[in-house]
């Protein structure tokens, strides 16, 4: 496969896993402001921390998160690259890019959500009073479209770079969401066990789809428990373990690798980060403190990332410089 198309398949994974994330991330905030007293301020700024576009919003917006800004910029601003228009209009070029390699249901659902996302952009839904049908509707397209393809492509070169991009953008914005509860929203010793503050593990659970599964497999909402299912857990398709492990898989099947060792930086590096989540458990996130140990996660999964761009996107000089000998 020529080395632009997989880099366009690579990042229409990676593009239409962090509209949908963006999406969620949207929609659970606006219900969690509706679950909070009265009295309470609405908490728009932390959204802006986990998803990573703090610099990009104070350039432009200075310190004002009020709630229908921060939609904007997060929605539909298409100066924030990581918006969910500019991510879905990202995505939808690179398919345009490499559309003989999707299955024409996959083509026409994406361009139909690209449609819409700019159908709300016009009527300015960031303005509306309850904006959450748009974003489930936005929710609901991508996942429609996974389906698709999961159904009507073949497990070929493409579909598994397809996937790498889209497991690895999911590892990164669990690790980011999860974070920022830690990180920005970390209540006062007196608020521990409040209501509040299950209320914010409710919303962290539920923005990355965990919610009912973890309540399934742990029962109370136990700081730890988020932690080790969201981290480390080997069955819950969110969590930054198992996201690794099938990106992993990925790598193996592009390298046509038998999974014993390695054949290149990229599955070198992923193996390295793979290994230590396999062989970890709560306590050690614990005593090396949660925000330390996800921004060291972080920085590999954006290393990782980097390997596979050099390993599989970059041309390569494989023309070998010829010099003449003097006699």
């Amino acid at each position: 496969m020529l080395s632009r198309v997989a880099n366009s398949i690579y990042w229409l994974g990676r593009y239409t896993e962090r509209a949908e994330n963006y999406a969620r991330f949207i929609d659970v905030n606006f219900n969690l402001m509706l679950d909070l007293p009265s009295d309470l301020k609405e908490q728009w700024q932390p959204l802006i921390h986990a998803t990573g576009d703090y610099d990009i919003y104070i350039a432009k917006y200075g310190f004002k998160f009020d709630r229908k800004t921060v939609i904007f910029f997060l929605a539909f601003d298409e100066d924030n690259p990581n918006s969910v228009f500019k991510s879905i209009s990202n995505a939808r070029e690179n398919a345009r890019v490499i559309r003989e390699n999707l299955s024409k249901e996959t083509w026409e659902k994406l361009n139909e959500t690209y449609h819409f996302v700019k159908d709300g952009r016009d009527k300015k839904i960031w303005k509306s009073e309850d904006p959450r049908a748009f974003f489930e509707n936005v929710k609901s397209g991508i996942l429609l479209l996974y389906g698709l393809a999961d159904s009507t492509v073949a497990r070929t070169e493409g579909w598994y770079f397809r996937q790498l991009g889209q497991y690895l953008e999911r590892a990164d914005k669990t690790s980011r969401i999860l974070d920022v509860k830690y990180h920005i929203l970390l209540p006062s010793p007196e608020e521990v066990g409040s209501p509040m503050d299950f209320l914010h593990w409710m919303a962290l659970l539920k923005s990355v789809t965990a919610f009912n599964t973890y309540r399934r497999i742990y029962g109370n909402i136990d700081p730890s428990g988020v932690m080790e299912f969201l981290v480390l857990n080997k069955y819950f398709p969110r969590s930054v373990f198992f996201c690794l492990k099938e990106a992993e898989k990925c790598l193996y099947k592009i390298s046509g690798s038998d999974g014993q060792g390695y054949k290149n930086s990229a599955e070198k590096a992923m193996g390295e980060l793979r290994s230590k989540l396999e062989f970890a458990d709560v306590h050690d996130i614990i005593n090396v403190g949660l925000h330390e140990y996800l921004d060291e996660l972080q920085i590999k999964i954006n290393k990782i990332s980097n390997e596979i761009d050099s390993n599989f996107f970059q041309i390569k000089n494989n023309f070998i410089a010829q010099t003449q000998v003097q006699e």
